[in-house]
């Protein structure tokens, strides 16, 4: 196989062709492929072979039922689907532009993010911009940093969860996220007193799911404290189904404070003496490695950072005052 030289990749690469490589990488089936296309099952065959020539190398393996990516063929699909994402996102600029919008930014947040900087965030940034398009993903840090691989978020508010991710993206410091445990105020519990980890580990459980941070954060307090973690459980990562849950039955959530705030102030939750403590890790802008941002985006960003350090300059200013 011969050297691929970047020169003739620009000078024969079409978009048709990136089309077809995702379109099979998904699929995995070149009958399927061709209706999506709308291309005959003999057209596309020609085409898919006329790119492994230029390329020099099989991209799709021909098996009886289905067409499974090469060692290189996968790295190939992941080259188009990213290619077409930034497509897809230039395309949506050009067209809100052109309409004399303001452009297109695609968010990401933790549940933290989601309720106490990004609201914020956005209201200032739409008065600079009111005909900016704003698009925000709630999920988990690990699956924000996937979209932002994929290129289908601008930038992300999330947090590290494992050290190998530090090489690929950039990190800057918004909060830290405290999490308090809760139950509703007709809990049995709810006036208690102090209680151990042994005396909650048989009430049912509001929990995140396994593989998420807070979740490993949580196992490890209770393999310190000698407790096994709780068995009867319920799993989400839907904030309104955890407080509707935790509202209506006799569970006991984990949840950051800013999510349970409103709440306590109510009187509908209450907070559990309990010695599980968590140390609040910080969260923070989370962006592709080594690439810097603009327009809207980079304002979006700046907006937060600024916000964070107001936010910080109050709190020692109350921390001195008392």
């Amino acid at each position: 196989m011969s050297d691929l030289s970047f020169s003739n990749f620009c000078n024969w690469l079409k978009f048709r062709h990136l089309v077809l490589i995702d379109t099979l990488g998904r699929t995995h089936n070149m009958h399927l492929a061709a209706q999506q296309m709308n291309l005959s099952q003999p057209a596309l065959s020609k085409m898919l072979k006329e790119i492994e020539s230029l390329l020099g190398f099989t991209l799709f393996e021909r098996l009886p039922r289905s067409m499974l990516p090469t060692a290189l063929g996968v790295q190939v699909v992941r080259y188009a689907q990213l290619a077409l994402n930034d497509a897809r996102t230039f395309v949506e600029q050009i067209n809100n532009l052109s309409a004399g919008g303001h452009g297109h930014l695609k968010v990401g947040g933790i549940f933290a993010a989601t309720a106490v900087v990004l609201p914020q965030a956005i209201v200032q940034i739409k008065e600079r911009w009111p005909l900016l398009a704003i698009e925000v993903v709630e999920q988990t840090s690990d699956h924000l940093m996937e979209m932002l691989e994929e290129r289908t978020l601008d930038l992300a508010i999330g947090r590290f969860t494992d050290q190998a991710q530090q090489q690929r993206y950039d990190f800057q410091e918004l909060a830290p996220e405290p999490f308090c445990i809760v139950v509703n105020s007709r809990h049995p519990l709810c006036d208690a007193g102090p209680m151990t980890l042994q005396q909650l580990v048989d009430w049912p459980w509001m929990l995140y799911p396994k593989g998420t941070p807070i979740r490993g954060r949580m196992e490890q307090a209770f393999a310190s404290a000698q407790v096994d973690v709780p068995r009867n459980t319920i799993e989400t990562i839907s904030m309104q189904t955890f407080l509707k849950v935790l509202q209506s039955g006799p569970m006991i959530g984990m949840l950051p404070d800013a999510m349970v705030a409103p709440h306590l102030e109510s009187g509908l939750l209450k907070i559990l003496d309990t010695p599980l403590y968590l140390t609040p890790q910080y969260y923070g802008i989370l962006t592709r490695k080594g690439e810097r941002l603009n327009g809207p985006a980079m304002e979006f960003a700046d907006i937060l950072l600024e916000n964070a350090r107001l936010a910080r300059q109050e709190q020692e200013g109350r921390g001195v005052s008392q």
